[in-house]
């Protein structure tokens, strides 16, 4: 990831990439899933640049972002610190499953700061404990397996199956250098160095219909099921949510199939051409 950013928080400098452009339109900001970083985005920053401003972060225990101390900290404070130390006043938020959960969060805390949501796969503060089908609590139950025992290369490949191949289909579904890629990002995020204790934003679940909109919403038909089947539960909740179940993909549509997904957010208006 091309860093033209170093936001100073307490206890980290946040990595960022900001390509600003003079359109006249809310800058995308792109929230990474807890498994990548940044670089989950160089399809989508790609297509927007030259078009609209664009920018992504590496948050804390992820990418190039530098821990300097554990320190307790808020996702939801950090995103506010990186907008305000560019001036970037309104911002159009696009999440994938913890980035969706900060895009959520925030938008709730700074509703006046958002022009609209694009949730992919999203967590949500505060949902209901999901009930895990056998295949997807047998690969939970070797990767928990594998940390317990120190083994951070088969926690990788483990998480690499369930996330990006989907639990439900063949270990090496997903290859080549979307693989490489995942495994890459994920690795740093198992090796980094302890970034404090997370303070969670208040519950967002029973606050879901609150969400300023627009409101649109992507998931992968190969994601695990209870994600899949929250994303149907939160799109019968938000009035006037825009919904794109993506076939044939799973957690991770911008890894994994990075033109169409940008063709989903070509259809929602975010990006153009």
């Amino acid at each position: 990831m091309q860093i033209s950013h170093w936001i100073p928080v307490d206890g980290a400098e946040l990595a960022v990439d900001y390509r600003p452009h003079d359109d006249g339109r809310a800058p995308l900001v792109l929230l990474h899933a807890g498994v990548t970083d940044g670089r989950l985005w160089d399809g989508a920053m790609a297509a927007a640049a030259g078009r609209r401003s664009a920018l992504r972060m590496d948050r804390r225990g992820f990418g190039q972002t530098r821990i300097e101390a554990a320190t307790p900290h808020a996702m939801v404070a950090d995103l506010l610190a990186v907008l305000d130390a560019l001036a970037l006043p309104r911002v159009e938020l696009v999440g994938c499953s913890q980035g969706g959960r900060l895009a959520i969060d925030f938008a709730l805390a700074q509703p006046g700061r958002v022009a609209g949501l694009t949730l992919v796969a999203p967590a949500v503060t505060g949902a209901p404990e999901p009930v895990l089908n056998a295949q997807v609590q047998a690969l939970a139950d070797a990767i928990d397996a594998a940390e317990a025992a120190g083994r951070l290369d088969d926690m990788n490949r483990l998480e690499a199956r369930l996330w990006l191949d989907g639990p439900a289909r063949p270990e090496g579904r997903v290859g080549g250098a979307a693989r490489e890629l995942f495994l890459a990002m994920n690795g740093i995020a198992l090796r980094s160095p302890p970034a404090g204790g997370l303070v969670d934003a208040p519950p967002a679940w029973p606050r879901l219909e609150a969400l300023p909109g627009p409101v649109r919403l992507v998931w992968g038909e190969l994601d695990l099921p209870h994600l899949v089947e929250r994303c149907r539960q939160i799109a019968a909740r938000i009035p006037g949510v825009r919904c794109w179940p993506m076939q044939g993909v799973a957690h991770l549509p911008a890894l994994e199939a990075p033109a169409a997904f940008n063709a989903v957010l070509r259809e929602a208006g975010l990006l153009d051409g």
